[in-house]
């Protein structure tokens, strides 16, 4: 991207590095963002967007590397496990956001006093506090706290009432809306979208959207991304980089695909290299010397120029062995074949009910409940936080035991926990995935590798070092290669980059079986098309 004086940047990372207890989350990432930026921060979970969006704030200090922000307007930070005071009031917290601009406000005040009577020399302070406070919006700031409390649902909340009397998602709210009140020059947040219902949601957007300073979000909600988002930092778990994406996220999109593609050319390619020197080679070494005649009887310079070509013939042979040995070292693998369920191989497809649930309850965790999935049957199931939907669909595994009621079951099952534990903490990646699976270890390195997943160093690593992304990649991938009839998928976008969520969409739409899936995921919710359940 080419910077204008337009454009300055405003944030940038120069060659950091972060260390958590001996593990490294960021190595050596350099980028920059310009002013007017809205950028989002993407990756799966453990990967480390939080550790860089706390670098930006300040809130944490690289290991090596500086972290530099311009930004005279201040900076605002919203974090995503903040604890407020419970005995502070809702205008309290309001007003702690706004303090710096109060303090400013005030200071203004006693100059505009001092230089009616005057006194002329808080002149040059007074003009630099008057741009910093017409830079925040301080003549809005009451009218824009109402905006933000209103936008969010708090509206009707009194402004007397105790943070510990608010829900945990009332408190989240506030925090985002004091944050937002305060209007910084670079605003920094972290999962704003958690606890926000519909209107919120379309409200925040539209506000980020309008604004004029540089955001920087880190988010897992890709129509978040999609509406607000006008660049993109992918942090990559597994390499502990930082990738960045320009056309926000559809731009995204396009050049993973791209990538791809590109992959696919350079193993193609480098296959034709290796036929076509393996050919050459061959083909040489069978040559021989010229069959031409001797002419006057010339025998002596006849053998010389048979032996040059038998030279240069060995010559070429072993040049051409040399440049395929090194090929050979460095290959190109083969890239990953789209994400696939595998359905069971029966002479005939299963048909008719395949769960059958019957006033199934669990004390204090599900209430009684009833449904049917036939063969095919697409069901997601929604519901607030609470109402049992991840316990429902464990009893429909048979992981969980219901007090009351039962379920018939046809045909094979497969289950993703919304937590899931794929394998004991001192297990490797490859020995987690190929246990209780057909075939050896060489076998098994073969089929992970083919699902683009993991890279082959990583299968030596310890499933206890594993971030939650990663845990979730290996648990997707076991599920991947077990032939099921029915498909239970707890939340089976949470924890993974929003690229393999796409992938994981693709392949969930070429699944033949049933499909019993519970799902917050706003872009999974409105792409559905089948029945849906809703618990209260």
């Amino acid at each position: 991207m080419l910077w204008s004086p337009r454009m300055p940047t405003q944030i940038t990372a120069l060659d950091v590095s972060k260390s958590f207890d001996g593990r490294l989350v960021l190595d050596s990432v350099t980028c920059s963002l310009s002013a007017g930026e809205r950028t989002g921060i993407i990756g799966e979970n453990g990967s480390g967007k939080t550790t860089l969006l706390r670098l930006l704030a300040g809130r944490e200090r690289p290991d090596q590397g500086e972290i530099v922000v311009h930004a005279a307007g201040g900076v605002g930070y919203l974090a995503q496990d903040e604890r407020l005071p419970t005995a502070a009031t809702v205008q309290q917290i309001v007003d702690r956001a706004l303090s710096d601009l109060r303090t400013v406000e005030r200071r203004m005040r006693r100059l505009e006093a001092a230089m009616a009577e005057g006194d002329e020399s808080g002149m040059t302070e007074y003009g630099e506090l008057l741009t910093v406070f017409e830079l925040r919006g301080g003549y809005d700031a009451d009218a824009r706290v109402e905006r933000a409390l209103h936008g969010l649902g708090l509206g009707l909340v009194d402004r007397h009432r105790t943070v510990g009397t608010l829900s945990g998602g009332e408190q989240v709210r506030l925090r985002l809306a004091a944050v937002l009140a305060a209007a910084p020059e670079v605003l920094l947040l972290d999962e704003p979208t958690n606890h926000l219902d519909d209107a919120a949601l379309n409200w925040l957007e539209e506000h980020l959207r309008a604004r004029r300073g540089t955001t920087v979000a880190v988010s897992h909600d890709r129509v978040f991304l999609e509406r607000v988002a006008t660049t993109l930092l992918e942090v990559d778990a597994d390499r502990r980089h930082v990738v960045r994406y320009g056309n926000g996220y559809a731009g995204y999109l396009a050049e993973k695909a791209a990538a791809r593609q590109r992959w696919a050319q350079a193993y193609d390619q480098w296959r034709t290299d290796v036929d076509r020197l393996r050919e050459a080679a061959a083909t040489t070494a069978r040559q021989v010397a010229p069959g031409r005649a001797m002419k006057d009887g010339n025998k002596m310079a006849y053998d010389r120029a048979g032996g040059r070509v038998q030279q240069s013939l060995a010559s070429r042979v072993r040049n051409a062995e040399e440049r395929l040995r090194r090929m050979l070292a460095d290959p190109v693998p083969p890239p990953p074949e789209p994400l696939r369920f595998t359905p069971v191989l029966r002479s005939g497809r299963l048909q008719g009910v395949v769960l059958d649930a019957t006033d199934v309850a669990v004390t204090d965790r599900l209430d009684r409940t009833s449904l049917t999935v036939k063969a095919g049957q697409r069901l997601l199931i929604t519901g607030p936080n609470g109402a049992g939907k991840s316990t429902l669909l464990g009893v429909l595994a048979g992981r969980v035991t219901p007090d009351s009621g039962g379920v018939v079951r046809h045909g094979r099952i497969g289950h993703l926990p919304q937590e899931p534990r794929p394998g004991e903490p001192h297990e490797s990646v490859l020995a987690a995935f190929g246990r209780g699976r057909a075939g050896d270890a060489e076998e098994h390195a073969e089929q992970l590798l083919a699902l683009g997943l993991f890279d082959r160093d990583q299968f030596a690593v310890p499933v206890g070092r594993l971030s939650t992304g990663q845990l979730q990649r290996l648990a997707l991938a076991r599920l991947l290669g077990e032939p099921t009839d029915v498909l239970l998928l707890d939340e089976p976008t949470n924890h993974l980059s929003p690229a393999l969520v796409e992938e994981l969409e693709t392949a969930l739409a070429g699944y033949h079986g049933a499909l019993v899936i519970v799902s917050h995921d706003r872009r999974l919710r409105r792409r559905w098309q089948g029945t849906h359940l809703a618990l209260s």
